[in-house]
């Protein structure tokens, strides 16, 4: 895509030709969750300018009561028209970074903590590039009542009447590309109502803009079409699951891959290998910032095509690791796919600490284990201790246990965001821990 200017003055004329009338100023809070500042179009110079002042005490994970005042800085370089929105009341969104009062990045923006991961890796000489594999459910409405009713009852990239959701993926692609995104596939996926939808790889912060992005983009679309999506990772006990598989490499200053080598059996340099190894060797570590809610640990079980065993492999669908195979002449699709992070993570987060345990094993020169090619859940105790493969946490306190244990995952949060997310997230553990379900009740109310 040819690149486009983004100074004041042509952005400007820009919104004045697409006859927007209000801008959102978008950023996250350390969640994940998108904040928006709507704001008339005269007010923007001011706030390229000058930037927006807002409460950061209000947001999840940023400022106390005390120190509430920060500041939005436009990216004027994501700007992009909201297709969905009415012609009379046109509305564009730019992301923000935040900074303190100060005019210094407030060192809590989940996008400023990704900057900084970026930073290492070009001090070491090299770009880092991400894809995700965005899968959501569309269930129906019911009324009031949210409940998890799938709107269709096709199966994995099925062409057939039951796919009722063709025209939705359809509608959702197009407004895609109208915000500037390339979308390689939007399909079907295994369960019923279960659909997957890939943007084009890219530099690591462009792809996590475009996650956070493409999940609100298709809640919209979702909506007009009377409708609702979810990212939640197990919504239905029983079917599959929503991943966020994210394929990575590192490219050289030379714009070439650096993954890449043609004599090697899986065609992965030196490099690639190391990179492996730093994630293997930090997956548990950093399960809690891929896979962040409590319902993320129903979908890393046995049997639904989502990992669980820390290995790696090319044709191994059930590894944490896979290296997809490419066409011969398209040696820049080396690439390393996480299978692991679902779509509740915070996508800056997630990217910061996948790429700081990749450069981790480059750093130190680690080596990865052997390939495994066979199905891992097929395999017994013994052979999993045979092999040394280690299993994902069970659940969200033991991730947060093991995050705890990883100083790296603290190293690359920093001290603010770090203790906010343990502090967050333990909390979110303990409100449903004391909380009693319909299993429990089915399971013990009679017969104790």
């Amino acid at each position: 895509m040819p690149a486009v200017s983004t100074t004041p003055d042509d952005i400007m004329a820009r919104i004045k030709a697409d006859g927007v009338k209000f801008i959102n100023l978008q950023f996250t809070d350390i969640l994940g969750v998108i904040k928006s500042a709507p704001i008339p179009v005269g007010r923007l110079t001011e706030a390229i300018e000058k930037g927006l002042w807002f409460d950061g005490s209000s947001v999840e994970g940023f400022g106390r009561i005390y120190e509430s005042d920060m500041v939005l800085h436009p990216d004027l370089a994501t700007y992009s028209i909201l297709p969905w929105t009415p012609q009379e009341r046109r509305v564009a969104r730019i992301i923000c970074d935040v900074h303190d009062p100060d005019g210094k990045p407030f060192l809590g923006d989940p996008r400023y903590i990704l900057k900084q991961a970026l930073a290492e890796a070009v001090s070491m000489g090299y770009a880092f590039h991400t894809g995700a594999e965005l899968e959501f459910f569309l269930f129906r409405k019911n009324g009031e009542k949210v409940a998890p009713v799938p709107h269709d009852v096709a199966g994995y990239f099925d062409f057939s009447p039951r796919d009722l959701a063709a025209d939705v993926r359809e509608e959702i692609a197009l407004a895609l590309a109208q915000m500037g995104m390339e979308v390689e596939m939007v399909h079907h996926e295994v369960a019923h109502g279960q659909h997957e939808i890939d943007v084009r790889y890219s530099d690591a912060l462009s792809s996590a803009d475009n996650v956070l992005t493409t999940k609100y983009t298709v809640k919209a679309v979702a909506q007009a079409h009377d409708l609702y999506a979810t990212f939640m990772p197990k919504p239905i006990f029983g079917i599959n699951g929503s991943g966020m598989h994210t394929h990575q490499s590192l490219f050289n200053k030379q714009g070439k891959n650096a993954f890449h080598d043609a004599n090697d059996p899986y065609h992965l340099s030196k490099l690639a290998y190391q990179y492996i190894a730093g994630q293997l060797e930090h997956a548990r570590g950093m399960t809690a910032i891929v896979a962040p809610t409590v319902n993320s640990y129903k979908r890393l079980v046995p049997g639904y095509e989502a990992p669980v065993y820390i290995c790696w492999g090319q044709i191994n669908r059930s590894a944490l690791i896979r290296i997809p195979r490419f066409s011969p002449g398209r040696e820049s699709a080396t690439r390393a796919e996480l299978r692991y992070p679902d779509p509740s993570c915070n996508p800056y987060l997630a990217f910061a600490c996948m790429l700081k345990a990749g450069l981790d094993g480059v750093k130190r020169g680690l080596t990865p284990p052997t390939p495994v090619e066979e199905n891992v859940y097929h395999f017994d105790d013994a052979r999993l201790a045979e092999l040394h493969i280690a299993q994902l946490p069970g659940s969200l306190q033991e991730a947060l246990n093991l995050m705890e244990q990883d100083p790296l995952i603290a190293q690359t949060l920093g001290e603010h965001t770090y203790n906010r997310f343990l502090e967050t997230k333990r909390q979110e553990w303990d409100q449903y821990r004391i909380q009693v379900t319909d299993w429990e009740i089915e399971r013990y109310l009679e017969i104790l």
